[in-house]
């Protein structure tokens, strides 16, 4: 019998550059990848289409005798929603259980960054360790009364300060409490403006502690025990209170105690910080820990002289994702990339160790690496990889400057090992990072005032419309940075100001819109004007994901500055993800939609497939927090939708008409008098 011929195989679909991404580099490095036949996220994106179920959050796995898929019909409900998974359960309990899953997943993964941050903390406290020091006093002084610690003491009837040591100490232990604590609720809640403290025990979502709520929600989403939408979410609610006032901002507190709080400084974005006469070492996740030793270490004499040994002229340290906006807004260590890029810095060739730690980091970096003499080094005890090439060097804080220096003198090593064919992208610009909620009183309140008086006035006068929190992760279901840039300028054009964060900060330096020149080019007359006057860009770089929280609480001093509400969601403010991907972003959602934020989300929701959810989300959530939820996928209706609701906002406050602006002679200004 002769032989069945075996059909040639179809050449592998690969992504468009130009379609992938509006990046330039970004788009060399696709190209260079394909050449190389290197697979990326971007061909993986278009070969892999996502299930239409799970993408509308109606697939419950929760038990083996599913998954129960439970699809729309596609003349869609009319009546009852008679849809049921095998044991009874609902469309909408299903989606409910999926998306506070999500909440849990997302809280314990900042409020774990948090833990170790504290933890670390702790042995400082302790005298454990002598790589770790308390660099802003000032920072642990001022956040010690919400942990119930006392800075001062009475001496023989005199008031005098407390020793620093023991403050830290106090705080330190108080603050390990917060994960397990029983009897009462976090501490740093009443930090909260007053009215939506009352809101959230009048609505019983008071986090008892850290742990408990994630546990409470793995509980109560196991099969058959809460099969009620409303029930489930509340306890989100609660889980993702647990972050955003505790884990997030415990952990964004004593990251400024340990290693400085954030203020403006210049430096440079994108894959062209990389140099090719130089070591390159990317360092890539979320918790700071290690990556403050990296930057000691690679600025130390000795491994400045150990490079020039193996021919190098010096250490280029880069970063990604969250790890780098750490050491971007306290050392001005520029980010080579966001999320999207972590493969593409790996292709330049040039790349010699890349350090990861925890979450966003892309198994297949592992697979990348083997193209090249990249040195894949992960750190962390709990995120391994299977893959041989990749390094383990465990990161114990008790020895954190040794385990640096070890890691950057393999690097250092490996620089001899580099191939001949490098392509290191030419783009690149300049950013100004660093912002924090008392760099932002500084410069919008000015030395004299120090408060966010001035910020409300350019508010309540006009100048500036309104503010918008723009954060999040990219996706490569949508198109790399298009709907950051597309919403964010959207919106200075509209003289919103804009606080931003994460991959989202990253993305808007690498399109140069972190600088005070961008206000000209791009910004309202009013908003154009505030930045021209003080200096400052129109789009504030506060930090990693994690430090969401700095945008609570400059939400909250807003509020206490008065003439703008008594409420967080009396602000003419919203929130923004455009390109999310991760839990985390669900759980940050969650927590700014309970603290009183309209909170529009890009991409999709996994909530469409049970209407009666989503319209709690949508709709019920605002009656009860203030806040809601909502999905644009389209930029520019995206930013126009914020904008409606901080138009909303201004005429209920009854700044919707700016003060008319009167040039005034000397006789007016002589009858204005003089108090």
């Amino acid at each position: 019998m002769a032989e069945a011929k075996q059909a040639p195989a179809k050449a592998p679909k690969l992504a468009d550059p130009m379609e992938a991404s509006i990046e330039a580099s970004t788009q060399e490095m696709i190209r260079r990848a394909q050449r190389l036949q290197i697979e990326t996220v971007f061909d993986r994106a278009v070969t892999m289409k996502p299930c239409a179920i799970g993408l509308q959050g109606i697939c419950c796995k929760n038990c083996a005798m599913g998954p129960c898929r439970l699809p729309l019909p596609k003349d869609g409900i009319e009546g009852e929603d008679t849809r049921k998974g095998l044991c009874g359960a609902t469309a909408n309990t299903i989606a409910a259980r999926n998306f506070a899953r999500m909440i849990a997943a997302g809280a314990a993964a900042h409020s774990d960054h948090g833990r170790s941050v504290a933890e670390t903390f702790l042995a400082v406290a302790r005298k454990e360790t002598n790589d770790y020091t308390i660099k802003d006093p000032a920072k642990l002084i001022q956040i010690a009364p919400y942990f119930g610690v006392a800075t001062t003491v009475e001496v023989d009837g005199k008031t005098m300060d407390r020793d620093l040591d023991e403050i830290a100490l106090g705080v330190a232990e108080a603050a390990m409490a917060e994960w397990g604590k029983t009897g009462s609720t976090l501490a740093y809640l009443k930090r909260a403006p007053q009215p939506l403290q009352d809101k959230w025990k009048e609505q019983g979502v008071l986090p008892r502690n850290i742990d408990r709520e994630v546990v409470d929600i793995m509980h109560r989403t196991h099969m058959g025990v809460d099969q009620d939408f409303k029930n489930l979410m509340k306890q989100g609610t609660r889980c993702s209170l647990a972050d955003g006032w505790g884990g997030a901002m415990i952990g964004t507190d004593l990251q400024d105690v340990m290693f400085g709080s954030p203020s403006p400084l210049q430096s440079e974005a994108n894959l062209g910080i990389m140099k090719e006469d130089h070591v390159n070492i990317i360092v890539h996740g979320h918790e700071p820990l290690l990556s403050e030793m990296i930057v000691a270490a690679c600025q130390s004499q000795e491994m400045i002289d150990y490079a020039k040994e193996k021919g190098a002229k010096g250490i280029q340290l880069g970063g990604i994702c969250c790890t780098a906006n750490e050491i971007l807004q306290r050392h001005g260590v520029p980010p080579a990339g966001n999320y999207l890029q972590q493969e593409l810095a790996i292709i330049t060739g040039a790349c010699e160790a890349m350090v990861v730690d925890v979450q966003c980091v892309f198994q297949n970096l592992a697979n990348v690496a083997k193209c090249f003499h990249t040195k894949l080094i992960t750190t962390h005890p709990m995120a391994k990889m299977e893959q041989e090439n990749v390094v383990h060097i465990e990161f114990d804080e008790h020895y954190a400057m040794q385990d640096a220096k070890r890691i950057v003198k393999l690097a250092i090593d490996n620089f001899e090992n580099r191939g001949a064919d490098i392509m290191i992208p030419r783009h690149k610009m300049k950013q100004i990072a660093g912002f924090g909620v008392e760099s932002i009183r500084y410069h919008l309140g000015g030395s004299f005032r120090g408060d966010y008086y001035t910020l409300n006035d350019n508010i309540i006068n006009g100048r500036i419309r309104g503010i918008a929190g723009v954060v999040g992760c990219n996706n490569a279901r949508t198109k790399h940075n298009e709907e950051h840039i597309t919403i964010i300028k959207e919106l200075i054009k509209n003289d919103v100001i804009v606080l931003t964060t994460g991959c989202s900060a990253i993305t808007a330096g690498i399109h140069g819109l972190l600088t005070p020149e961008s206000a000209a080019v791009h910004c309202g007359p009013g908003l154009a004007e505030v930045c021209e006057t003080v200096g400052i860009p129109p789009v504030l770089h506060l930090g990693s994901c994690v430090d969401n929280s700095r945008i609570l609480l400059a939400a909250t001093e807003v509020v206490k500055a008065g003439g703008l509400g008594n409420d967080i969601c009396d602000l003419p403010a919203a929130g923004s993800a455009p390109e999310w991907m991760s839990e985390k972003a669900i759980a940050i959602g969650q927590y700014f939609v309970a603290s009183g934020v309209y909170t529009v989300f890009g991409y999709h929701m996994p909530v469409d497939g049970a209407p009666v959810f989503r319209d709690h989300l949508y709709k019920d959530m605002e009656k009860i927090y203030g806040g809601k939820w909502d999905c644009e996928p389209d930029p520019i209706k995206h930013a126009h939708k914020m904008i409606a609701h901080i138009d909303k906002k201004r005429k209920e406050l009854g700044i919707d008409k700016a003060r008319e602006r009167v040039l005034m002679d000397m006789a007016d200004r002589q009858a204005l008098g003089m108090d």
